[in-house]
């Protein structure tokens, strides 16, 4: 039996220790362009340490490590205000997928760059008409004399304006959810074209990816023909761990909001009591992430309550920056993280699946509900 108090520790211990890079800062899960630098090397230090890839088996480089282990990391990196790999694409999503999925050729291609932090990757699943439906997009491999054609379009595409490669969740048939397969995309393919897209917080992690006549090897494609929804719901699987992270990530930004409530003198009895409700729902957050992490199991149907609450009490963290702030929060988000967190926080509902969604998937999945008509 794990010693969580100890484990915690010596986690606290490294990341304190650890000579941080100039210009890192705590991005969460998808560098910008300029994090890039500062992030690769900061990976490499938890590379070079055993830090990343703690889920992994061990012959890739991983160390098994149990879901307490992963979970106590990733807080700790979230306490200590540092991000825990490069990006969460390269070691969550693909790296579990290529393990499981692809050929030896593949793993041994592209797993030590993952861990290395050599290479980025970005998921190229969203699309215009198919987002929180994923399984009606439209993008389309055919096969060729060498391999696969791709032409579509991707959205909301996490890095990929500093990837290397994109895993692509691409139509080869007609029906619905059966003839989706997976590929490895190199993003300097030619007929591949990346315009960034600028949020309301003035940066830019989300792009639009556009693909006209991709053409790829037959060795792109990861697992078997139509096997890509089955792949894609191990990858999209693997993000609950990081609600743990957000949760600390959360704590921290409510005594911010403290703070400037204090400061500008708007910590009234009505502000205060809204400040202990929302006190009180991360604490009943952080007890369901740890119940759920103690468990062991992903499949938990906690994990979905869990993204559900915690996507919705940072939006009202964020909704609260109004209340303290006034109308000092009418200024440019670069000049102010409060500011950046308010304007952030209404997305929280949307990227990973909506809150609409996260509840029909409560309700039918874990409730037993009649399915919603369509």
């Amino acid at each position: 039996m794990e010693d969580g108090a100890q484990l915690r520790e010596e986690v606290h211990r490294f990341l304190e220790s650890a000579p941080r890079p100039a210009g890192l800062r705590d991005y969460g899960a998808t560098p910008t362009v300029e994090d890039v630098e500062a992030g690769r090397k900061w990976h490499r230090y938890l590379a070079e340490h055993g830090y990343t890839c703690l889920h992994w088996p061990r012959e890739y480089g991983g160390a098994e490590a149990s879901v307490l282990f992963q979970g106590i990391f990733a807080e700790e990196c979230a306490r200590a205000g540092v991000p825990r790999q490069l990006n969460i694409t390269s070691v969550d999503l693909v790296g579990p997928v290529l393990i499981e999925f692809g050929t030896a050729q593949q793993r041994r291609r592209f797993l030590e760059p993952i861990r290395l932090g050599d290479e980025i990757w970005s998921q190229l699943f969203s699309e215009p008409g198919a987002g929180s439906d994923l399984a009606a997009l439209r993008t389309r491999a055919e096969r060729t004399s060498r391999g696969w054609r791709v032409d579509g379009q991707k959205v909301w595409s996490s890095a990929a304006a500093v990837a290397d490669y994109g895993l692509l969740l691409a139509r080869t048939g007609p029906r619905k959810h059966l003839d989706l397969s997976m590929f490895a995309v190199p993003m300097d393919a030619p007929g591949i074209s990346v315009r960034p897209l600028v949020q309301i917080d003035a940066e830019s992690k989300f792009n639009e990816v556009f693909l006209e006549g991709v053409e790829l090897g037959s060795d792109a494609l990861i697992g078997e023909v139509g096997q890509g929804w089955e792949i894609a719901l191990v990858a999209l699987g693997r993000e609950r761990l990081t609600l743990g992270a957000q949760a600390v990530s959360m704590f921290r930004f409510h005594e911010e909001l403290l703070d400037a409530a204090r400061a500008h003198g708007t910590l009234d009895p009505a502000l205060s009591r809204s400040m202990t409700r929302l006190w009180a729902r991360l604490w009943l957050l952080r007890s369901t992430w740890q119940r759920a992490i103690d468990d062991g199991n992903l499949t938990s149907p906690a994990f979905s309550v869990l993204k559900l609450m915690t996507s919705e009490t940072d939006r009202d963290l964020g909704d609260m920056a109004t209340d303290v702030l006034g109308v000092d929060a009418c200024v440019d988000p670069v000049d102010d993280d409060l500011v950046k967190h308010m304007l952030v926080g209404r997305a929280q509902t949307i990227l990973g699946g909506t809150s609409e969604i996260q509840r029909n998937i409560l309700g039918e999945r874990v409730l037993g509900l009649p399915k919603e008509p369509q």
